[in-house]
């Protein structure tokens, strides 16, 4: 980001008078938001409904509709702005998952039937629920989920962003990955 500088000093002075200066701020983050929300939506399935687009100006309403946030730095904006998608992508899974099945699903007996892979709203359901477990055992490790799955950042981009080396957020995803694998094979 080339105006690091100028981003640091708009988010304190949001922070400051507790409001989101939209006009000054999102020239500045617009680009590097976009890249992210389209790192994430490329793992998506074809005909989602959800375009980067929409995903960014979603998450941007809801940090910039927050009133009276104060700002420690771009890290802690980022963080907010991923963890801001993350409640995007599960909220669009979620509907397209009741629009899907209808308010009267019929039973179907499990034994005997072949199960598909998940699909990609569910697999960010299963994510989801997986991730709000370990966000209450072990905090570090979901939020560097957030930040990889979510905000489609790279290991160097997390470990800039927590102020720690990469070998470290590399361990730290190897561990939440397996964690959240775990959770999810449970839930499955």
């Amino acid at each position: 980001m080339s105006n690091e500088g100028d981003l640091t000093r708009i988010l304190k002075a949001a922070g400051a008078k507790g409001e989101l200066p939209s006009e000054d701020l999102l020239p500045l983050v617009y680009d590097e938001l976009r890249g992210l929300a389209a790192a994430r939506m490329r793992g998506e399935a074809e005909g989602q409904t959800l375009q980067a687009t929409a995903l960014v100006h979603e998450a941007w309403m809801r940090v910039a509709g927050k009133g009276g946030r104060t700002w420690n730095d771009r890290a802690h904006f980022f963080r907010v702005a991923a963890a801001e998608m993350r409640r995007v992508l599960v909220e669009n899974a979620r509907r397209k998952s009741r629009l899907k099945r209808g308010s009267h699903p019929a039973r179907v007996e499990l034994e005997g039937l072949e199960l598909a892979e998940a699909e990609p709203d569910e697999r960010i359901l299963m994510i989801d629920e997986a991730l709000t477990r370990l966000e209450a055992e072990f905090p570090d490790s979901a939020r560097i989920v957030t930040l990889k799955f979510f905000g489609g950042l790279t290991h160097r981009e997390v470990a800039e962003m927590e102020g720690v080396t990469e070998r470290t957020i590399e361990r730290q995803w190897a561990f939440a990955r397996t964690l959240l694998m775990e959770a999810m094979r449970d839930e499955g």
